[in-house]
């Protein structure tokens, strides 16, 4: 799968072979994340909304936001709510602020109750909303500023004496009398300009005016993530990981899976494809220790990427594309005798195969066979960790058997070398594959209807080479 691109077949046939194995890894995942819910505990959220009365601008609300989540906030709240071993700076990570549409500060507060996280919503608010006001002086310092209150009484102050002064001058009696009363009633008019363009320009002064739009709602249900929901997502992400596994693991595979590919790595002639019926142990390898029950239990006892067998030909098809490779291990016998047919181990597809090559060649070990008793084609298996071959007697070279996608260019070259120090020439490779058949006949109608197999080193005449 190193030169494929990864399609939704191939996905499919992971969920199909590997669906064992992937529901127990779901499992798994769930139980992590169960045993995660365990470890942080349930939280509740509920939020509180304060008003902003008047003009405000998107950064002033941002900033208004920053200001409600802040320590000189929340540390006020802290000192209010005096819960025991919950400090300032714990609160700070359970509260938090944002600007809402029509000049709203939404206050969200987390706790381990709902009614603890009803409580910290609304004592932050208030807390918000005095330290506002406390900004905007209210409640300043006389000493240290002037706030709007001690501004407009002074106004009203003013307005008085002014009355006071053009009252008191002679109206309309002399020109300096109209002119100080003239000079009077624009002074007061210009201090009342002056202070309604203050009350337009400082925010201080009409901003102030914040207000807590009643108590938070006190929370039903459990703030993300719930445990529900630290399952399912423990379930799918073991499941994920799974799948991109089994990508990764096909996409960086060095198993050959080509006839031009297993023949340049054996350094031989590909002779051609041959089919066996597909079984469902094909590819399951042998062996009862415990790591073999271990993956019998986990359902990776089989190759998953591998391709769906092919419909089969029938058993007349099969037969003819083994007598075209014995046609072709025929012409290519570089002497009289037999063939040594190497297997490697393991391979189940390419041990049966190889049976069914014999029996085409008309190997019969009984004595009444044509080549004196011995069978024509020879067959071993070799391990690949340590391959090796037995050294040479009445055979004229080997053929190697073994089935596509099974096996890396280093261990194929492997048994060429041991074929290769046991005196054996390699004279092809054989690949098998797996088809989809019909229910098998009987054997012995098959011995009924089968054509006679041609024997490796028969000569047109009939007689042995």
């Amino acid at each position: 799968m190193s030169d494929e691109t990864i399609r939704l077949v191939t996905i499919g046939r992971i969920l199909r072979r590997r669906r064992r194995f992937l529901v127990i890894l779901a499992v798994v995942g769930a139980l992590v994340g169960y045993g995660a819910s365990l470890l942080f505990p349930p939280s509740y959220t509920t939020s509180a909304s304060v008003l902003l009365a008047g003009q405000w601008g998107e950064r002033e609300l941002l900033t208004q936001a920053e200001v409600a989540a802040s320590s000189a906030v929340v540390d006020r709240a802290a000192d209010t709510l005096g819960w025991t071993g919950v400090s300032g700076s714990e609160l700070r990570d359970r509260v938090s602020a944002k600007a809402a549409e029509g000049n709203i500060i939404k206050i969200s507060g987390t706790a381990e109750t709902p009614e603890r996280a009803q409580r910290l919503s609304d004592q932050v608010a208030q807390q918000f909303v005095a330290f506002a006001a406390r900004i905007a002086g209210d409640n300043t310092d006389p000493g240290t500023a002037v706030g709007p209150e001690a501004l407009r009484q002074k106004v009203v102050q003013t307005n008085r004496r002014i009355s006071d002064l053009a009252n008191a001058a002679d109206p309309g009696r002399t020109v300096e009398s109209v002119q100080a009363r003239t000079e009077l009633e624009k002074l007061r008019a210009t201090l009342q300009e002056a202070m309604k363009k203050l009350d337009e320009a400082d925010p201080a002064t009409n901003k102030a005016n914040m207000v807590v739009m009643g108590p938070a709602a006190r929370p039903t249900g459990e703030a993300p993530p719930t445990r529900v929901q630290l399952i399912v997502a423990g379930a799918l992400l073991f499941f994920l990981l799974a799948v991109i596994g089994h990508l990764a693991a096909a996409r960086v595979s060095r198993r050959l899976r080509t006839e031009p590919e297993i023949a340049a790595a054996l350094g031989a002639a590909p002779l051609g494809t041959v089919d066996v019926p597909a079984e469902r142990s094909s590819h399951r390898p042998k062996g009862r220790g415990p790591r073999a029950w271990v993956r019998l239990l986990l359902g990776v006892d089989t190759r998953w990427d591998l391709p769906a067998p092919q419909p089969s030909d029938g058993e007349a098809g099969r037969q003819i594309r083994y007598r075209r490779v014995c046609a072709r291990l025929r012409d290519r016998l570089p002497a009289p005798g037999r063939l040594l047919v190497v297997v490697p181990d393991g391979d189940e597809i390419a041990r049966r195969a190889a049976g069914q090559l014999v029996a085409e060649a008309g190997s019969d070990p009984s004595p009444s066979s044509s080549s004196g008793g011995s069978p024509m084609l020879r067959v071993v298996g070799v391990s690949v960790s340590r391959p090796l071959v037995p050294d040479r007697d009445t055979e004229s070279g080997a053929v190697v058997v073994l089935s596509a996608g099974s096996w890396t260019a280093e261990e194929l070259a492997g048994i060429a070398e041991a074929c290769a120090d046991a005196g054996h020439e390699v004279v092809g490779i054989v690949v098998a594959g797996t088809v989809r058949a019909r229910p098998a006949r009987t054997a012995g109608r098959l011995l009924r209807h089968a054509t006679p197999a041609i024997a490796v080193g028969d000569d047109a005449r009939g007689g042995s080479v």
